[in-house]
Order: C-alpha cells, then structure tokens, then sequence
C-alpha cells in the first residue's frame, strides 16, 4: 500500500489503473490525508456553498427507483405541477432571503406515462414538461434575477440545447455505471432513465453544447468500491473531453420509510469519506468535489477533511425535496465546522468560478450579464453593494479569524508566499493569484502582513501632493471600450461635451494652479487628431513660460508613442525634446492591465504591453521618472493581475524608474462596456484593498511606494487602503474629471487640510512630498471655494 499511496501522494492525477487500486484500500484514514492536502492545492482554505431556492416543479415521474420518496403518483388533493405564480413566491421568498440560484428540479418525462400530466400540460398551454420547464425558468429569472440550475432528468440533444438557453448550469446525477443495479431486484429496476449508458451519453451531449454540468454518484445502493471508481472514471473522461463538469457531487444514500429500501443499510461516514477522498484523488486539485451537508449534519468536518471543497445548494427557505427527512443545517452551524477544520466558507452561484469566468463559452448570450454583474473577478458572487467612485460607504471588514483558522493559515501554501514576497523573493504568477483568491479571516491577515511591511518600509508617514490636474482634450481617436471621458466619431453621449482647450488657457490653469499652492501639475488627454508631438512639446513650454517652478508630470504612453510618431522621430530623441521643454515625469497610465488579451477586448487599437514597456523603458533610461498604474475590476481575471504585477516589477529591476504604484478600481457607472453589459461592475471592496496590500508585498522591495486613490476608494475606503499596505494619498487634484466623467461622485478636490486630517485620524503623520518624493516645503493652499470662480471648460 506504500507504493500506492507515494503515487497517490504526486501532484499527478492517476491513471484508471491506479485509480481502480484505490478499491483495495481498506484504511481510509491514509488516503483521506492525500486527498485534503491535493485539494489544499487546488482550493487553499475556501469552501463552497450555494445559497439556494429549491422549485420542485413537479413529483411525477415515469421512473421507479426504490429509494426514492420525491416521485409521487397523481393524487386529486395535488396539482401535477406548480402554477408559475406558485413558482414565483417560492422564488421572490429565495430573492428576499439573499440566495442566488433557483434550483428546478423534477421528474423523468412524466407525461409519458401519466395521462393526468398531459392533462395539466395541456391547461399550462405546454405540450412537455420541459417545454414548461423552460418558460418557468425565464420567468424565474426575469422577475427576480434568480440564476436558475436545472435538474430535469434524461434528454437528448435538442432538449438540453432549448435548457441551456434559459439556464446557466444543469444537472444529472450518473449515480452508478453498474448494469447490476438495473437488473430485477436491483434498486433501479423499472427506470429506463436510470441505464448508465444513457445517463452517460446525456452527460456527453452537455459537454458538447458547452453547459457548465453536475454530476456525481450515489452510493451504498448495492454497488461495490470498485464500481464507485468505474463511474468516477467515466465521469473524468466525460469532462477530459469537454471540461463542463463543474462539480462532481458524493451524495450517500438515506433510506426511507415507504420505499422498497426502507430496511437497507446505509453506508457509514468511514465509507463515505473513503469515496470522497478517492473522488478527489481520481479527478485533481482543481475540480470541484461535493458531498451534501444535511446527508451527514454530524459529520461535516470530516467530509472536509477527506478533500470535498463544496457543501452543495444549502436553502434558507425550502426544505430539501429529494431528501425531506434531512433538513438544512443552519448557516452559523456550517461556517463554525468550516471553521474548526481550517477553512473559510464561501458563496457561490450555480456556475463554478472556472466557468463564470468564461461566459461566452459557457453560457447563453442573454444571461452572461445576468452573471457577470454578480461575480468578482475570481467568478464568486459579490458580497456587498460598494463600487468604485459610487459614493457608498465600505463594507465592514473580516474579522480577525478564530484560532483555528489562525494556525491552518499559518501553516499554508499562501502564508508561505506571503511570507517570501515580504523577503523580496520574486513570486510566480500562479502564487501571486492565489494571494488575491484569500478570503475571510485569510484576507484580515495578509492585510495585516503588507501593513506590517508598508511600517518597515515608511514608517507612520502618508504622504500626498498638492497638484492638479489638467485633461486638455477629450476628443479621441482611439476605441477604448472602458472610457467614458473620450468624444469622438465613437464618442457616446455621456457627460459633457468635446473640448480642446486653447495653449493659453493651460497656460492659466497651470498659473492659477500654482497660485492657489499645488506643486504639480497632470496632464492627460485624448489623441486629438490634429495633435503632433509638437503640441506635447508647446504645452511644456507654455507652462514653463508662466511658472518655471512647477513640476509638469505629463503624457501617457500612449501619447508619448504618438507624438514620436507624428515627428518622425525615436522614443528616445523624442523624450528628450520633451525633457529639455520642461518635461518632469511621466504617470503611468494607459497599461489598463498589461496582458495582450484583455487589451484585445478593453482598448483595441491602444498600444501593447510591449510597447508600453518600450516607452518606460526608454524614458527611465533618460532619467525621467514614472508612477505605474493598474485599472481593475472589468473583465480580466486574477491570473492578469499577477502578470501585470510582474510585468512591472520585472521592468522596475532593469529601469528603476517607477516612483509608485497607483491601483485605479474601475468606475463602471457611465463606461460604455458596462452599459453594453460586456463589463463587471468595477472590483469589490475586498478586491480593491487587496490590490494594495498584494502590490505592497509583490513589489517589495524594487517599487517602495503604494498609493490610494481616494477619488475611486472614497475617503473612508482610502482609509481602509492606508491601514492594508498604502503609504500615499496621492494629489489634491483641484480639478479630477476622468473619474467624474465615467460617473465618480467622490468630489474633485481634497485639500491639504482633509488630507492631513484623514490621516492623523489613523493615528499617522502626514507629509507634503514632490511628485518624486521629496519632503516639499509648506506652503499656502487655497481651496477651490476660497479662490475666485473659474468658468473655463476644462474645470467645468
């Protein structure tokens, strides 16, 4: 057996033969320890559940199956089938209590053998069950949002083809591949459906019409451990070939009174766990492995520490139909065991984040936004209502986690790449994912651990700049899909109209700037197309021209790339000129998220990651300094934040000529990819502090500065950001109107005195700094109110 388990021990999966061996291990304990520490890998400390709204739609069914008290036989004192305004009370009572899926589920084709279901079909206007079946998920969906998740027994091709449009994940439980038990005597004798093989070939057509599946097997129905792994098997080539299923569930059987089973054995928790831990050694880290927590309410830790990362739908309203003798363990009850054995329990919609995260493939056009506008970008649902620039008060922070969580955490894969990254050690991309997938009690502690390098790194200073900003045009030649400040051919009318402010008119804000006490002031704008690099050039001048003494950080890539071009003329030479006019930095914007593929989708026709890195590069080598940003919470994944991480600080090794680092949460309310519902609605709070605290320990030691943006964050979210690994506030501003223009309604102005004021009130020391980060003298700000009105456009 010590030969086995080593094999079982790689990270590998085993191959059939190795897999069937498992039938011969009669201890249980030994590949219960494999199987936790394999799902570790693939999991970390989360585990799953669905909150759930159960609609048995109907009870008739044309199947026999001896253990099962769900079918039921028509009856005059029962409808056939629920009306749809009965559907929908169950629904909205789903809705109202915060869950995310409407479980449909219902028997095999009852009309095929009960002439009282036609009947009611007939009345319903339908001429099948599943016809009715899919107008009540529509209707499901429509009026409360619900995700529906179909359980609707055997169909073919066609059926499954119409399902998927009204559903974003369906179900069929292969149960067993033993041809036995559908032999006289045998549990699934009488029930055409319950044959493997068509369970099995249904299975197949879903993989090929790409429907995010669920699957699983029952167990103790007079199959032997071997066949347990003969099914598990058939279920992984199934989802080799096509990938969708999703989960793959361990459902151990219950006998109940009135069936022909009512006497049989059930299969003890030893045999239960014994199956889930082969389950997830067979099928990997990754895949999902379930096993119902009301099956086994005594039990739970133990289920989870054989390698299950989900406990299945669990209802706070309706009781478990198929299983009404077990009810749904509270809650509380759930997280507290998840608790005691280590981990943290989670939401989830019906379909998986692996799925949720590509929706185009996986679910039909008219439910992906549906999806998409209530996940985060991990594919997990959004658990609170704040949004980037919105306005909303952040949600309350985890609590520090029990101890039991403590010590696992500790203990774990992701403390260790903590741990190393805050040593400076260059971390993978796959590690640096799995610091943003920390949840719960994990993400209090990795907050706390950047918090503790941002002290050893500055100390109690926050800094800030007094500056602003000036976006001389928002006429726009180029398509990105996220913006809402352009106007152009493709501009949409949004907020405001087109501009391109006269040179002399820049000329007086950077004046009146200066006057009123700002160091610094930002340009950006779009790529007018009568722009030059000699406008970039003439805009220095005119502002060295009227305030020598001000720090002028101007022109994204973007700019800088096409002004060259305009010219005829190398990055280099190029951003020379502009330093010799005036030139003083450059802010990092224009890398969105540097990966070629979302940049394919978000912005087109904007320049590529190695371009960007091309112009920082050159420019750093020329001394010119630069602020590097992300702008998240779209449509790229945490895999795209790691590399962009990366990206930046593999550049900041060679260059060195990154200041800071600037996350710029995506503000989704007026940005034309979120209203055309190809967007999410911008990072969740969780995911918007964990972006700073991440970066904090990713870019240690090479980029030593984190700043918050307090018009996106908020000023009390900023706070939070300042206290998870953020050392900067960032600039007055004076003037913000990017964010105000994609519907930011943070204020365009935070003046010294607000800025010192939040940060004393986190018991830190503020101080005024240059654009470059040094202490800058004192002196008087005046606030917009207290200056003289100004009327020009571009601070309207």
């Amino acid at each position: 057996m010590s030969t086995l388990t080593d094999s079982l021990s790689a990270l590998a999966r085993p191959d059939a033969e190795t897999a069937l061996a498992l039938a011969d291990c009669a201890d249980a304990r030994e590949i219960r320890v494999i199987a936790a520490a394999i799902r570790d890998r693939g999991h970390g400390a989360a585990v799953t559940y669905s909150p759930k709204v159960f609609i048995p739609l109907t009870q008739l069914c044309r199947d026999v199956c001896h253990y099962c008290t769900f079918a039921r036989t028509p009856a005059a004192d029962r409808a056939p089938y629920l009306t749809p305004d009965e559907v929908l009370e169950i629904a909205r009572a789903g809705a109202r209590a915060g869950c995310h899926e409407a479980l449909f589920t219902l028997g095999d084709k009852p009309e095929l053998r009960y002439g009282a279901a036609r009947e009611a079909l007939a009345a319903l206007g339908h001429e099948s069950t599943l016809s009715y079946l899919a107008a009540m998920a529509r209707l499901v969906h429509d009026e409360t949002g619900l995700l529906p998740h179909l359980n609707a027994g055997v169909m073919d091709a066609r059926d499954l083809q119409a399902l998927r449009a009204v559903s974003v994940s369906q179900g069929l439980m292969l149960e067993s591949t033993a041809e036995n038990l559908c032999e006289p005597g045998g549990p699934h004798h009488g029930s055409p459906d319950k044959r493997p093989a068509a369970r099995l070939e249904m299975i197949a057509a879903a993989g090929r019409l790409k429907i995010p599946f669920t699957s699983g097997i029952l167990i103790g129905i007079g199959e032997t451990r071997r066949q347990r792994i003969e099914a598990l098997l058939a279920l992984r080539e199934l989802d080799d070939a096509h990938g969708h299923l999703q989960e793959i569930i361990i459902q151990n059987f219950r006998r109940k009174p009135g069936t022909r089973m009512a006497e049989a054995p059930e299969p003890s928790t030893e045999e239960l766990c014994w199956t889930i831990a082969a389950a997830r050694i067979i099928f990997g880290a990754e895949a999902n492995i379930q096993a119902p927590p009301n099956l086994s309410p005594q039990s739970v830790r133990a289920l989870i520490d054989s390698g299950i990362n989900d406990l299945g739908g669990v209802s706070p309203v309706t009781p478990d139909h198929v299983n009404p003798e077990a009810p749904w363990p509270h809650l509380r009850l759930l997280a507290r065991e998840t608790e005691l054995a280590g981990k943290i329990l989670v939401p989830r919609l019906p379909i998986y984040p692996r799925l949720a995260q590509r929706l185009e493939e996986w679910v039909d056009a008219g439910l992906q936004q549906s999806v998409r506008s209530c996940i985060d970008a991990g594919g997990l649902p959004r658990t609170d209502a704040w949004a980037p620039g919105a306005g909303t008060p952040p949600p309350k922070m985890p609590d520090f986690p029990p101890a039991e969580q403590l010590f696992h955490f500790i203990g774990n894969e992701t403390y260790r790449c903590a741990e190393r990254a805050a040593r400076g050690v260059r971390l993978s991309a796959s590690e640096v994912a799995r610091l943003f997938a920390v949840r719960g009690g994990e993400f209090h502690i990795l907050c706390a651990a950047a918090d503790e390098l941002r002290v050893e790194v500055s100390g109690r200073t926050v800094s800030y700049v007094p500056n602003c900003n000036i976006n001389y045009t928002n006429i726009c030649t180029y398509q990105c899909r996220f913006c809402a400040f352009s106007k152009g051919k493709a501009g949409e009318p949004l907020r405001g109209r087109a501009y391109d402010l006269p040179l002399a008119e820049i000329q007086e804000m950077a004046a009146e700037a200066w006057d009123r006490g700002a160091s610094e002031v930002c340009l950006q704008g779009g790529i007018h197309p009568s722009y030059t690099g000699r406008t970039y050039l003439d805009i220095c001048r005119a502002i060295k021209a009227v305030r020598p003494e001000m720090h002028i950080h101007a022109f994204s890539p973007l700019e800088i790339r096409q002004g060259a071009a305009t010219l005829g003329l190398s990055l280099g030479d190029y951003l020379a000129e502009l330093k010799a006019a005036g030139l003083g930095s450059l802010p990092g914007t224009a890398a969105e998220i540097l990966d070629d593929g979302v940049r394919r989708t978000l912005c087109p026709d904007k320049l590529s990651v190695a371009e960007w890195g091309e112009v920082m590069r050159t420019a750093h080598g020329l001394g010119l300094k630069s602020t590097a940003t992300i702008m998240f919470g779209h449509i790229e994944r945490p895999e795209h934040w790691a590399r962009h991480l990366l990206f930046l600080r593999d550049l900041q090794e060679v260059s060195g000529g990154f200041t800071e680092f600037v996350p710029l949460p995506f503000v989704h309310m007026e940005a034309p990819i979120y209203r055309r519902g190809g967007a999410r609605p911008g990072p969740t709070f969780r995911e918007a502090v964990l972006m700073h605290a991440v970066a904090r320990l990713v870019l240690h030691p090479l980029i030593g500065n984190i700043q918050t943006s307090w018009t996106k964050m908020g000023r009390d979210g900023a706070g939070v950001c300042l206290q998870a690994g953020a050392n900067d506030l960032g600039g007055t501003l004076m003037n913000e109107s990017i964010s105000r223009a994609a519907g930011a309604r943070n204020g365009q102005e935070m003046t010294p005195t607000e800025m010192e004021a939040l940060i004393r009130s986190l018991g830190r020391a503020p101080q005024r700094r240059t654009t470059l980060y040094e202490a800058a003298a004192a002196r008087d700000y005046f606030s917009a109110s207290a200056w003289k009105p100004r009327l020009a456009v571009g601070c309207a």
